[in-house]
């Protein structure tokens, strides 16, 4: 992340000492107690829970809350890194080189050796309009209509489905032709599960609010150990290194596979704001496509940004003819990457389908 700030030409920089020399650090714990006695300055603009576009000046105003007492500095943090030393009391902060989502500012007032940091949060969001992409119905295949659909790949010919609801949840491989269930393992009673991926040999299994999951063999379904994290478990996917997660929330989380720890995150934003309810997650040709829960609609994510690059609507894919009357919502989407074609389906639908993208 490059902060570039950009100073407005307001003639206060005489008002602010020097430092004596001191480096500006964020405070500790203990030195949080003393800023509690000292009231200095307060973040005027702009105000907590901003909504901007990426690109957009960020105007920064700080009002002096006693006029009659002046700061001997003022420190300016992002992310709770130190950007730069202040010299007056309004500024612009250029944002087009920030990720998209929460931006956490920061300003630290010194006085007599005492401290007081004002702070607001705000987010960024995308400029673009996602793209709207097409697709084509190549083929219809059936598919279990009590399978809970919860995440769904394809490897060498077949159908891997992990499947929900508490009491019902599994791990399945599917022949792809009649829908046929060839193998699968049973979570106990207490997990409904959820998302599933492959990644070395091994299929990765989240939970949703069990805050555990597991990692089978791939060939035999035995379970070889569990895993454990501290959100929700929506969709799982992975980029060939990593396990891609979702949460329900607008978050996907990087997780090193071997200790399951959190790499890194992102916030997914299109042009209106925040995209919550990631769902069922696959990793494609260096995008993430991503189920929204409750519609119809996949998105397609930058992985390094957060940005919502283009949707699809498979609000007409389910057709009268193919409905069993117990439809959840549309959820698992798969890539057969050997012949450039997806597989989309619902929980509880009796079919999944065969389709191509098109732009």
């Amino acid at each position: 992340m490059n902060n570039k700030l950009t100073l407005t030409a307001i003639a206060l920089a005489t008002i602010f000492g020097c430092s004596n020399g001191r480096k500006e650090q964020m405070p500790s714990v203990e030195e949080k107690q003393v800023e509690k006695q000292i009231h200095l300055i307060k973040i005027e603009s702009p105000i907590n829970g901003t909504v901007i576009s990426v690109g957009d000046q960020i105007r920064l105003n700080i009002k002096l809350l006693n006029e009659q007492i002046i700061p001997d500095s003022l420190v300016l943090y992002l992310d709770n890194e130190r950007a730069d030393k202040l010299n007056d009391l309004s500024y612009s902060i250029l944002t087009q080189d920030y990720n998209l989502g929460t931006l956490d500012i920061k300003v630290t007032a010194w006085k007599n050796n005492q401290r007081q940091t004002s702070s607001v949060s705000i987010a960024i969001k995308s400029k673009n309009v996602p793209k709207k992409l097409s697709y084509k119905l190549i083929k219809t295949y059936n598919h279990d209509p009590k399978a809970y659909t919860q995440g769904l790949f394809y490897h060498k010919g077949f159908i891997y489905e992990g499947t929900g609801q508490q009491g019902a949840s599994s791990l399945r491989k599917v022949e792809l032709e009649t829908g046929k269930v060839l193998q699968s393992a049973n979570l106990g009673q207490e997990y409904f599960g959820e998302g599933i991926a492959l990644l070395d040999g091994k299929i990765y299994q989240l939970t949703w609010t069990s805050g555990i999951g597991f990692v089978y063999d791939s060939e035999s379904f035995k379970k070889l150990h569990s895993f454990s994290y501290s959100t929700q478990g929506w969709g799982l996917t992975t980029n060939g290194t990593e396990l891609i997660m979702s949460d329900g929330s607008n978050t996907i989380h990087f997780m090193e596979p071997n200790g399951f720890a959190e790499l890194r995150r992102i916030e997914v934003y299109d042009n209106n704001g925040p995209v919550r309810m990631l769902n069922e997650l696959e990793y494609v040709n260096g995008k993430i496509f991503a189920n929204v829960y409750l519609t119809n609609k996949v998105v397609v994510i930058d992985p390094k940004s957060g940005e919502v690059l283009s949707e699809i609507d498979f609000s007409n894919i389910l057709k009268s003819s193919d409905k069993n009357g117990d439809e959840d919502a549309f959820n698992g989407i798969a890539y057969d990457s050997i012949n450039n074609r997806f597989f989309v389906t619902g929980k509880n639908w009796s079919k999944l389908y065969e389709i191509r993208i098109e732009n």
